[in-house]
């Protein structure tokens, strides 16, 4: 059995990390809360955070302070979120419903799997290293391990050749516009994972991508091939 898409066989799907494998929209609210309730604010519910969880500290400090990159004192303010982030990383963060056997499943057709995410190697490696599910992954790709990240291409194009592989024999799959747009500048098989941290203004079929899954295992479904 092997995977294809409409240009060749699959040899390796590579994944972004937060809202497409992990749920970690749980840490990322709880270490913005933290900062308002040090400061005497009230605490807000999970529901206020999660659709801002794709945008990493901006988006938290958007939510919990209305901040901006050009508010003053956010670069403090960042460097306090991160502080708690570290703290709580893997307190709350969950694996997604049907990920580990969708990868179970890459593994056992021989197609070799790898993270590509934006977060920078100060939380993508502790977080792997204390997370099982990704003892297999054979390439992680932080978003400081190339001068660029997501939507340029270049960090997928670093997988790809860490993995020695072509860019079309891999598949990107990602929850946000920006992990198409890369995908797509890369030359890899685009698939937008839309049980992700859409957000309420997302319509992914303005992404462009070449499949749209609805749940992990929808993937190997509409790739396998006997």
């Amino acid at each position: 059995m092997s995977l294809k898409t409409p240009v060749g066989e699959v040899k390796a799907v590579l994944f972004d990390l937060d809202g497409t494998l992990i749920d970690s929209a749980p840490d990322l609210g709880a270490a913005a809360d933290k900062m308002r309730t040090d400061r005497g604010l009230p605490s807000l519910p999970d529901a206020a955070y999660r659709p801002m969880a794709g945008a990493g500290a901006r988006g938290m400090l958007s939510v919990a302070f209305g901040m901006t990159p050009d508010s003053p004192g956010f670069e403090a303010m960042r460097e306090e979120f991160f502080v708690n982030y570290e703290r709580c990383m893997t307190e709350r963060t969950y694996v997604f419903e049907g990920v580990e056997d969708m990868l179970s499943q890459l593994e056992t057709c021989g197609v070799l799997w790898g993270v590509v995410t934006n977060k920078s190697k100060r939380f993508t490696e502790p977080l792997a290293a204390q997370m099982p599910l990704f003892t297999n992954a054979s390439v992680v790709i932080s978003g400081d391990t190339t001068p660029h990240a997501k939507p340029h291409p270049e960090p997928l194009l670093e997988a790809a050749r860490r993995l020695q592989l072509d860019p079309s024999q891999c598949v990107y799959v990602g929850d946000d516009e920006r992990d198409i747009l890369a995908a797509r500048a890369a030359g890899m098989y685009s698939v937008a994972a839309c049980y992700g941290y859409l957000g309420a203004k997302a319509d992914t079929a303005e992404w462009g991508a070449d499949l749209e899954i609805k749940s992990p295992t929808l993937l190997l479904q509409s790739l396998t091939s006997a």
